[in-house]
């Protein structure tokens, strides 16, 4: 299973980012999708969660300026980021529960994607 995740950049304060994560290979159900970020320095910490029936859940910062979605006929899962500040600087990772053929459930972690906010 890969998740290969996009999206991420340098952007000014005020600005907004999409991120994108996609999942490939033999799994074939996935649970809930979401996404953490490690800020340098920093453990990695969640920032939002969709479950697989659409229900989303964010962490007080993310509250009113990200907003989650997934699109599972393509195992996908975004990140809309708007108002973004020098604070949201961070690798940005993409994560699923899912199940592989052959396999018990597990959970997987995309390579992350470097969101770099300038003042």
């Amino acid at each position: 299973v890969q998740l290969q995740a996009s999206g991420g950049g340098s952007v000014q304060t005020g600005g907004s980012l999409r991120l994108s994560c996609a999942a490939s290979g033999s799994i074939f159900k996935i649970f809930a999708m979401r996404w953490y970020r490690q800020i340098p320095g920093k453990d990695r910490e969640l920032v939002a969660t969709v479950t697989s029936d659409g229900t989303t859940y964010y962490v007080g910062f993310a509250k009113g300026r990200f907003t989650i979605s997934r699109d599972n006929d393509k195992k996908q899962v975004f990140l809309q980021m708007s108002s973004l500040t020098p604070e949201d600087t961070a690798v940005y990772y993409c994560n699923v529960d899912g199940l592989e053929y052959g396999a018990p459930r597990d959970t997987y972690w995309g390579q992350g994607t470097l969101v770099t906010v300038s003042s």
